[in-house]
C-alpha cells in the first residue's frame, strides 16, 4: 500500500482517538504524584495589601503553598517581552491571574487549600477600553511604560481621493481557542535537581526557554517531553501550568500534576485578540482601487504574549490580496486590564480580513458590481507587490480561484416540501424543530469572502526546524526513527514526517519519536509552518542519510540494504532547515520582505435565515484553496473544514463576554462553538500550484480558510436581511431587532 507524500495515510492517533484509548496529558499519572491548584485573582485590576497563606498549609494533606516569594529564579516570563508574573507580586492586573499555588494529595485537597488562602486586595480602576488605552493620554499606564505594545504604520503612494468612496467601522469580538483538552501535564524532579516536564504545549524549546530562568536553572535540567494535546490553534504557545507544576516539583520533591478545569482554562490561555477597525476604500467608477485607508486597533490584554507580531501581521495584510498603489494604515496592540490575547488561528490576518472583505462588498454595491466581479478586478497575482512592498514571487491565482468558485453550483432550497409532500422540512430550517415559525421569515442569502495568510513567522525571526533520521536494521528489513521536537496537535504532523521519511528513504518501517526537547528546536506549531520547516528538515536529515547509504552500498555492492546496516552499523544523519530569510517592516512606512511565503483561500456561504428570530442556518461552504503540493488528502480535508468551522464559530456564535475586565461567560455552556449540527457540507477545489521556494513545493494550508469562511458567511447574512451588520459575531437580535427593508 502506497504511504509516502500524495497518500491520505490513515493517522497512527485516529482510532485511540475515536475510541478513548489516546493517552492526553490529563491522563498523565506516576505512583506518589501530588496535584496542584492555582489561586487566581477574582478581580481585574487591584493592589495586593496582603496574602495568609496559614489556613491553606494548616489544611491535612497540603504539602506546599508558594508565592511570588518563593520563585527560585526569575520573576517574569513571557512569549516575545518578559512582562508577565510568574505569580503576582504587588499586584493583579486581569481577572484570573495567578496569585498562589497550592500541591497537595488530593485535586480537591488543593483546590479547597487555594481557596483558604486569604488576599487582601485593594482594587483599582480598570482599564478596559482599547480605545482610551491607545489615545487618551489621562488614562493610566497597565505598564510602566505606558499602554501601547506597537505602533505599525504602512505607508505608499500619496493619491487619497477617488471617483467612489466607502467607508465603514467593523469590530471583531473575542473568541476563544476553545480546545477539548485543558491545560494539564505533570512535572518530575530529577535526581540531578532538575525536573523533567510532560506537557500539552506547541512550542517545547520556548517553553524551555522561558521554564528554566524562573526556576533558577540552565536549560539542560529542564526537559521537556510533549504529552498528548487535545487541541492547541495557538492558545498552547503561552505558559499555562509549567512554571507552577515544575516548582511544585522542585519544592516537595515529588511529581506534581495539574489539570485546569474548564472554568480555569478560560482563565488560564490567552485569546484571540478583539479588534475595531476603521476603513476607507476609493475607487474608480469601474470598480478598480485607487487608494485604502485604515486603522486597526488590537486589543492585547493585560500582558504583551504575542501582540507585537500580531500587530505586524494586521498592518501587513491589512489591505487584503488585492492592487492598491496607495494605502495609509495605522495598527496598533494596547495593554488592557481585559484577559490577555495572543495567538490564535489567523493571527491578526483574521481581524483585518473581516474588514477588507466587509469593504469589498460595500464597494461592490457602490460601483454595480457583483461581489466576486470586484475582487476579480483587484486580485493580486504572481508579480504583483504587497503594501509592504514585496513581491508575490510564486502563484498567486486568485482570480482563477474565484471564478471556478463562483462557478460551482448553488445548493437548491434544503427545507423543500418536506418529508410528507404537506411543508416544509422543519429539521432544515433555522432554529430547527424548536423554532416558532414555518419557514415564513426565512430569506436565503449568498456571500463571498477571500483571505490572504502569511505562512512561517516574519519579520527576520530566525525561523527554523531540526531533525534526527537514523537507520537500522531490524530483523529482515530496514527501520526508520525519525526524531523532531515538532508539537503534534491534532494537525496530522507525525504522519506527514514518516510519509516524508518513507518518500525520501523509500523505507516502509518507519517510526516517529515522541518529541522532547533532546533534539534541537523545531519552533513553533504555528503559522501554518510545521510541514514547511520541520517537513524540510526531516527531508533534508533523509537525503542525508541515503546519500552515506549510496556510498555504503557502493562499497559492498554484493550485500542488501539490511546486511549492509547489519555490518556497518546504523546510519544517522541530523539537519537544520531554514526557509529564505525575511525582514522587519520598517517603522514608519511598513516596507519590507516581512514573509516567507503567502497562502489564499476563497470561500462562498449560502445561508437561510429567519429575519423574525434573528436564527441563521449555515446550509452550504464551498472553498477553494491552492496549497502548492497536497502531502495528505484526506488531512488537508481536515484541515480546511476544521478552518472554515472556526471562521462559521467567529461569523455566528464565538465570543468571550467581557464587560469591565470581567469575563461573563467561561463555559461551554455559555460560550458556543459549532457542533456538526452547526457545519454544514462543503464543497472543496484544492488546487497545486507549487511554490519553487519551499520544499515539494507546499503552502502551508491550516490557517487560511480560517480567515475567508468569516466574511463569507457574515456576507451572507448580510444578503439575506439587507442589514449592515458590522460587528462578528452576529448575534440573534442584530438580526431580529433591528428594522430593515426585507427582501
Amino acid at each position: 500500500m502506497p504511504s509516502g507524500i500524495g497518500e491520505s495515510v490513515p493517522r497512527p492517533d485516529g482510532n485511540l482517538k475515536v475510541s478513548g484509548e489516546f493517552a492526553y496529558s490529563s491522563d498523565l499519572w506516576l505512583e506518589g504524584m501530588l496535584w496542584g491548584a492555582t489561586l487566581r485573582s477574582p478581580h481585574p485590576s487591584a493592589w495586593i495589601r496582603s496574602m495568609d497563606v496559614g489556613p491553606a498549609l494548616a489544611m491535612p494533606g497540603v504539602f506546599a503553598v508558594l508565592t511570588h516569594e518563593d520563585v527560585p529564579g526569575e520573576r517574569f516570563y513571557g512569549l516575545e517581552h518578559r512582562d508577565q508574573p510568574v505569580l503576582a507580586i504587588d499586584q493583579v492586573r486581569y481577572q484570573g491571574e495567578p496569585v498562589a499555588i497550592v500541591a497537595a494529595d488530593h485535586p480537591e485537597t488543593a483546590r479547597r487549600a487555594a481557596a483558604a488562602i486569604v488576599v487582601d486586595y485593594e482594587v483599582r480602576p480598570a482599564v478596559t477600553d482599547p480605545r482610551r488605552a491607545a489615545f487618551d493620554l489621562s488614562c493610566p499606564a497597565v505598564h510602566p511604560g505606558g499602554n501601547l505594545v506597537r505602533h505599525q504604520p504602512v505607508r505608499v503612494g500619496s493619491t487619497f481621493a477617488a471617483e467612489v468612496v466607502v467607508t465603514g467601522e467593523y469590530e471583531v469580538g473575542m473568541q476563544d481557542q476553545a480546545f477539548l483538552g485543558p491545560e494539564s501535564g505533570l512535572a518530575v524532579p530529577a535526581e540531578d535537581g532538575g525536573v523533567d516536564l510532560f506537557v500539552a504545549t506547541q512550542w517545547l524549546h520556548v517553553d524551555q526557554g522561558q521554564v528554566a530562568p524562573c526556576l533558577g536553572l540552565p536549560p539542560e535540567k529542564v526537559r521537556l517531553t510533549l504529552a498528548g494535546v487535545g487541541g492547541a490553534f495557538g492558545a498552547r504557545e503561552d505558559l499555562s501550568m509549567q512554571v507552577h507544576a515544575s516548582m511544585l516539583a522542585l519544592r516537595t520533591g515529588r511529581p506534581v500534576k495539574m489539570v485546569y478545569g474548564r472554568e480555569e482554562s478560560f482563565f488560564g490561555h490567552v485569546h484571540r485578540h478583539p479588534a475595531r477597525m476603521r476603513y476607507e476604500h476609493g475607487a474608480t467608477a469601474d470598480g478598480r482601487l485607487v487608494y485604502v485607508r485604515a486603522e486597526i486597533l488590537l486589543d492585547g490584554g493585560a500582558y504583551c504574549s504575542s501582540t507585537l507580531a500580531v500587530v505586524g501581521n494586521a498592518a501587513s495584510l491589512g489591505v487584503g490580496p488585492y492592487e492598491v498603489d496607495n494605502v495609509w494604515i495605522d495598527a496598533y496592540g494596547v495593554y488592557t486590564n481585559n484577559p490577555p490575547c495572543g495567538a490564535m488561528r489567523g493571527f491578526g490576518a483574521v481581524q483585518a480580513c473581516y474588514a477588507y472583505e466587509s469593504q469589498m462588498d460595500r464597494l461592490a454595491a457602490a460601483c454595480g458590481l457583483s461581489p466576486v466581479e470586484i475582487r476579480v478586478r483587484n486580485a493580486v497575482s504572481q508579480g504583483s507587490r504587497l503594501a509592504t512592498g514585496q513581491l508575490i514571487d510564486s502563484p498567486a491565482p486568485l482570480a482563477e480561484m474565484l471564478t471556478e468558485l463562483a462557478a460551482m453550483p448553488l445548493p437548491t432550497d434544503p427545507a423543500g416540501a418536506g418529508m410528507d409532500g404537506a411543508g416544509p422540512d422543519l429539521r432544515l430550517l433555522p432554529g430547527g424543530v424548536a423554532q416558532a415559525t414555518r419557514g415564513e421569515g426565512v430569506r436565503r442569502g449568498v456571500g463571498y469572502g477571500v483571505g490572504i495568510k502569511n505562512i512561517c513567522f516574519s519579520e527576520g525571526f530566525d525561523d527554523y526546524s531540526t531533525a534526527r533520521v537514523r537507520i537500522e536494521a531490524a530483523g529482515d528489513e530496514p527501520h526508520v526513527l525519525v526524531r523532531t521536537a515538532a508539537a503534534e496537535v491534532g494537525q496530522g504532523l507525525v504522519t506527514v514526517q514518516a510519509q516524508i521519511a518513507r518518500t525520501e528513504l523509500g523505507v516502509e518501517r518507519v517510526t516517529v519519536a515522541p518529541a522532547d526537547t533532546g533534539v534541537g528546536s523545531a519552533g513553533s506549531s504555528s503559522a501554518s509552518r510545521q510541514s514547511y520547516v520541520t517537513g524540510g528538515a526531516v527531508r533534508a536529515a533523509c537525503v542525508a542519510v541515503r546519500e552515506r547509504l549510496g556510498a555504503l552500498r557502493a562499497a559492498h555492492p554484493e550485500l542488501s540494504l539490511v546486511e549492509v546496516l547489519e555490518r556497518c552499523g546504523p546510519v544517522e544523519e541530523t539537519r537544520e532547515f531554514r526557509h529564505r530569510p525575511t525582514f522587519p517592516m520598517d517603522p514608519v512606512t511598513g516596507q519590507g520582505n516581512s514573509h516567507t511565503q503567502l497562502a489564499l483561500c476563497v470561500h462562498r456561504a449560502v445561508v437561510d435565515v429567519d429575519v423574525d428570530l434573528g436564527l441563521v442556518r449555515v446550509v452550504e461552504l464551498a472553498a477553494v484553496q491552492d496549497v502548492g503540493k497536497i502531502l495528505n488528502p484526506l488531512a488537508l480535508e481536515g484541515q480546511i473544514h476544521g478552518g472554515s468551522a472556526q471562521g462559521l464559530g467567529l461569523a455566528l456564535m464565538e465570543e468571550i463576554q467581557v464587560r469591565e475586565g470581567r469575563v461573563l461567560n467561561p463555559s461551554f455552556t455559555d460560550y458556543l462553538i459549532p457542533t456538526i449540527l452547526d457545519m454544514p457540507p462543503m464543497r472543496l477545489s484544492i488546487l497545486e500550484n507549487p511554490d519553487p521556494h519551499a520544499p515539494y513545493g507546499l503552502r502551508g494550508a491550516g490557517e487560511p480558510p480560517t480567515l475567508s469562511s468569516t466574511p463569507a458567511v457574515a456576507a451572507a447574512v448580510r444578503a439575506a436581511t439587507g442589514l449592515d451588520l458590522p460587528r462578528v459575531p452576529i448575534r440573534p437580535e442584530d438580526i431580529a431587532l433591528v428594522p430593515a427593508s426585507r427582501p
